[in-house]
């Protein structure tokens, strides 16, 4: 190297090195180490000196040289590094590597000689970039990087993002030497940052599994993709996150954990991965790109938590990311295997019950001691106890969940009465879980998956008292959350005593509301309390009770809180939906298919409204089916009444033949009943299907007959399906002014009834009168106010109809771009309700067509998907935002006056 005389000044490149582990190595290297020390001196004198390098002092095991090039600093680096790996060192008396391990830093900063020194702090914070290293590692700070341009030999610099260096403010960016004869995997560097992982932090102590905590460690290790495979409850997520809690330094880009079990759909898998690893979806590019790019050069370890909540999702993206980048890692914990090419299994054993050797707790007791501690207040358990947490232990086969379970009960229970429940509860489960002898081993799979879960709830059920375990089986025959007043009508007597038991016990959890607390169980728990509502012969009487319970919430929905009759809300119908669908269930199995019909006709609109016909007709079908095996006598009135809703639903599912059939059924079966107004209902609802069949003059005749008839009988309140389907008749035969009559003369009639008014169907139709006339304004204010109607009572099929109709008025106002962007936010929400066009489709269409060809193919297409990209409720504040017709300019109503 150069004599010191000449020291290079301004942009200043300095290195430091030095050997890692120097004490370890003398100590095993004893009156040899001087020797070594002495060569590896030489070796990277001589390297560095090709360079011009200029040695300012030597101390110890660390060299301090300053470069005029940035590059030939690094240069020198990478030739020091190969001779230093190509030395013949002395080996250790042992026989071990005695090979010094020098890591190297350099930085680049102005600086000017002074009295044969450097006194710029760029010094020091050279100083720390070599202590970031490890050894056979170069580090450089983004200043160096920054003058080095193009390496020669196959070098670059690899990109170990930003850190604090000690004694520094702020981070700096730190790059990695690579170059062929140099090693390239090292730890994170040693620097004073936290490393980067997102880990959940465990409020419990880890006991035990130190020797799965290896295997899993040593598996991640030397495999890219390790499963951890065990039943629920088991200890996958605890042990995952303590292994890969050991292994953060090991990756340089981080550890990061994603629960799958909290994500909704498929869909959202790879956004939930993305954001755990600290991304953000792009625009107009897919997540799993985004991914996929993030990992291509990165060495990090995921953790994906719960993987068969979403296993075809998880398995795609693992997939994707071990080929995008060869560094990265994935541990996944689930209920079974994710399939894929190179996967590890490895299947998580219960927690070991046999003493430790010299005597000590078992894994699973030390476990069950140290929570039973918590539990108790801190309070150590008593000498005398140990034999009875062994039994406890024992007998859960020590599954942690059901560990932890029975530790908090000793709140409550002795550990002489704890252990003597356990054995009788988990007897009494494991009976009939063997299978027959014989049989299949992956048949019995799920039930032995469950087994020990089981055990766990059954204990927590024989600790209940007789009334709060009653009311545990009763609620099982709830779908969903419920409050207080539904709990008080299917118990007898007051419910908060058991109640509050069922809560503290985990077994029910209290959710708290705006207004209300709900309860909710878990379905785990539920499936069990169904079965011993059945094993108790209390299953017919709960399943009734909540058939009535679900009748009399359905017939409240159309009430006020006074009882008096209120338009009807689908809202208000929404979180009944699937205690409905349960009571429809029972109906249609084993209890009473009249009952049931009422039930559906509750659902009658919410299934039409929601795009749910199909399943509405799949219920109706089976409750045929039930009456006809049971022969239950049913009224004609209800029959016909159930016809009806049928005819509507298939008509709304585009199954017009479907729909005249279950029209001419209803007629027959209210003709049978007598009952004029029920006729006039069944009657009037027959245009819809004759208007879908283009059977014009036979739908007019029969709509003009009943509106007459019913007029005759005083029922006419029972034909406003008549009236609007005349009504749209006479807007397609052009007859505007008889349309117009006919509506205006409804609106009251329309009024009056709760179930309809929230529709605001006479005010669609006087719309669509009002754009064949070309009145645009009237057009506008009635559209607006169906629209606005509609959505605010949850009639989102009709909303989707309103939606078309304000595009039309739109396309003929001019406004071009807003028309096409309503068309396809409504068909796309069609489409999303799975209902057909209706009777409005070739109208629709013609439109469309009319608006495409004013447009063009390229600006319609482009406006029409940016309007099928909105959501319903996006695409309603869409139509509301546009301007009424007399504030445009040039408005003829409100011109300016002279």
């Amino acid at each position: 190297m150069s004599a010191r005389t000449h020291l290079p000044s301004g942009l200043v490149t300095f290195l430091f090195t030095d050997i890692e582990g120097s004490t370890r190595l003398a100590q095993m290297l004893g009156t040899g180490y001087r020797p070594v020390l002495q060569e590896h001196r030489q070796v990277i004198r001589r390297a560095l000196s090709k360079a011009d390098g200029v040695e300012l002092f030597t101390e110890g095991d660390s060299l301090f040289v300053a470069f005029a090039d940035a590059a030939a600093a690094l240069a020198a680096c990478i030739e020091a590094q190969r001779e230093l790996a190509a030395h013949d060192w002395p080996a250790a008396a042992d026989g071990s590597d005695a090979r010094p391990k020098v890591r190297m830093g350099l930085h680049t900063g102005f600086a000017e000689p002074y009295g044969g020194e450097y006194t710029s702090p760029e010094v020091h914070r050279a100083a720390r970039v070599a202590a970031a290293a490890h050894g056979g590692q170069v580090l450089c700070s983004a200043a160096t990087a920054a003058r080095v341009g193009e390496l020669t030999d196959d070098a670059y610099l690899l990109d170990l993002g930003l850190h604090r260096l000690r004694g520094f403010d702020g981070c700096e960016r730190i790059f990695q030497l690579v170059a062929p004869g140099l090693d390239r995997q090292f730890p994170r560097p040693r620097t004073i940052d936290a490393p980067a992982h997102n880990l959940p932090v465990q409020t419990t102590r880890f006991i035990g599994r130190a020797t799965e905590r290896a295997a899993v460690r040593d598996l991640i290790g030397t495999h890219r993709i390790v499963t951890v495979v065990g039943a629920g409850g088991a200890g996958k997520t605890r042990l995952a996150v303590e292994a890969a809690g050991e292994l953060v330094e090991q990756f340089r880009d981080g550890v990061w954990f994603a629960d799958l079990s909290a994500v909704a759909t498929s869909d959202l898998v790879d956004v939930a991965v993305a954001a755990a690893v600290g991304l953000r979806p792009e625009p107009g590019r897919p997540v799993i790109q985004t991914l996929a790019d993030h990992a291509r050069d990165r060495r990090m370890l995921i953790l994906l938590d719960t993987s068969d909540a979403q296993l075809p999702a998880a398995r795609r993206l693992v997939s994707r990311l071990l080929s995008a980048g060869p560094a990265i890692t994935i541990l996944a914990t689930s209920r079974e295997p994710l399939g894929l090419a190179g996967e590890v299994v490895w299947r998580i054993p219960p927690l070991s019950v046999e003493a430790a050797s010299g005597g000590g707790f078992s894994d699973a007791v030390a476990l069950l001691v140290d929570r039973a501690s918590a539990a108790r207040g801190g309070r150590p358990a008593e000498p005398g106890d140990i034999a009875q947490l062994t039994r406890v232990a024992e007998a859960l086969e020590g599954l942690p969940l059901a560990l932890e379970l029975a530790a908090a009960r000793l709140r409550l229970l002795s550990a002489a009465q704890l252990a003597n429940r356990i054995d009788d509860v988990l007897g009494t489960l494991d009976a009939g879980h063997g299978g027959p002898a014989g049989s299949d081993p992956a048949s019995a799979e799920p039930g032995d998956r469950h087994r020990t879960m089981q055990a766990a709830v059954d204990w927590s059920y024989r600790t209940l008292d007789e009334r709060a375990a009653r009311l545990l089986r009763w609620l099982s025959v709830f779908a969903s959350p419920v409050d207080l007043p539904a709990i008080e009508w299917l118990h007898d007597g007051d419910p908060l005593d058991p109640l509050a038991t069922l809560v503290d016990k985990s077994l029910l959890q209290a959710e708290a509301g705006a207004t209300n607390a709900t309860y909710r169980m878990l379905d785990p728990i539920r499936a069990y309390a169904a079965r011993l509502l059945v094993e108790a012969g209390e299953e017919e009487s709960a399943r009734e009770r909540h058939v009535a319970w679900c009748l009399q919430a359905a017939h409240d929905a159309y009430l006020d809180t006074d009882g008096r009759p209120v338009t009807l809300s689908l809202y208000t119908l929404d979180p009944l939906a699937d205690e409905l669908r349960a009571a429809l269930h029972w109906t249609v199995t084993r209890g009473s298919a009249r009952q049931g019909l009422a039930v559906a006709g509750a659902l009658d609109q919410w299934w039409r409204e929601r795009g749910l016909v199909r399943e509405g007709r799949m219920w109706l079908f089976r409750l045929y089916e039930r009456i006809s095996a049971t022969g239950e006598p049913v009224p004609d009135a209800e029959l016909a009444a159930a016809y009806h809703l049928h005819s509507l639903h298939a008509g709304a599912d585009g199954e017009t033949v479907e729909e005249l059939r279950f029209s001419q059924r209803a007629e027959a079966a209210a003709r049978r009943a007598g009952d004029p107004g029920l006729i006039a209902r069944v009657l009037a609802g027959r245009g819809a299907p004759l208007l879908d069949l283009a059977r014009f003059d036979e739908a007019e005749r029969t709509c003009r007959d009943v509106i007459a008839l019913a007029d005759e009988q005083g029922v006419a309140g029972e034909t406003l399906f008549a009236v609007y389907a005349l009504a749209q008749l006479l807007w397609r035969r052009g007859a505007l002014d008889e349309a117009a009559d006919l509506l205006a003369s409804a609106r009251t009639l329309e009024n009056s009834r709760p179930m309809e008014r929230g529709r605001r169907t006479v005010d669609m139709l006087l719309g669509l009168v009002a754009l064949s006339r070309g009145d645009l304004v009237a057009a506008h204010d009635h559209l607006i106010v169906a629209l606005r109607s509609r959505m605010s009572f949850g009639f989102h099929l009709r909303v989707c109809e309103t939606l078309m109709a304000i595009a039309v008025r739109c396309s003929l106002a001019g406004e071009t771009e807003t028309a096409a962007r309503l068309f396809g936010a409504a068909q796309a929400a069609r489409v999303r309700l799975r209902c057909s066009a209706g009777g409005f489709g070739s109208y629709w269409t013609d439109q469309q067509a009319a608006l495409r060809s004013s447009m063009g193919d390229a600006d319609f297409d482009e406006a029409y998907a940016a309007g099928g990209a909105l959501g319903l409720e996006e695409s309603v504040a869409l139509a509301l935002t546009i301007e009424h017709p007399d504030l445009v300019a040039g408005s003829i109503r409100f011109s300016a006056v002279e």
